[in-house]
């Protein structure tokens, strides 16, 4: 199991009305990709955070990590979603059984 981890710093113009939008898309449009078996999003309870923002997916395995990244849904996520309000973002995978071989996954 992949836990995909992205955090995002926003543009100035993304206020709150803004980030609540944001995640709401991040659910609605994500958990329409079948190989995405749970998302999760959210914002930094920290005022003046580095990374205001998150979203995180679980999937199977770095092969479905793979078909998710180019799946059409989440390339326009990504493009009309996330690029215009984000001026950086940092992605972490992790792998979530104990004992597990990464290349395996």
């Amino acid at each position: 199991m992949i836990h995909h981890l992205v955090l995002f710093k926003l543009q100035p113009h993304v206020d709150e009305e803004k980030v609540e939008w944001m995640m709401r898309e991040t659910r609605m449009q994500l958990l329409k990709i079948p190989e995405v078996l749970s998302v999760r999003c959210g914002k930094n309870v920290e005022s003046g955070s580095e990374w205001p923002f998150f979203l995180a997916v679980e999937i199977e395995s770095l092969d479905k990590l793979g078909l998710y990244m180019k799946d059409s849904v989440h390339v326009k996520f990504v493009e009309e979603v996330i690029k215009p309000n984000i001026t950086a973002r940092l992605a972490l995978d992790y792998e979530m059984e104990p004992g597990k071989d990464i290349k395996y996954s």
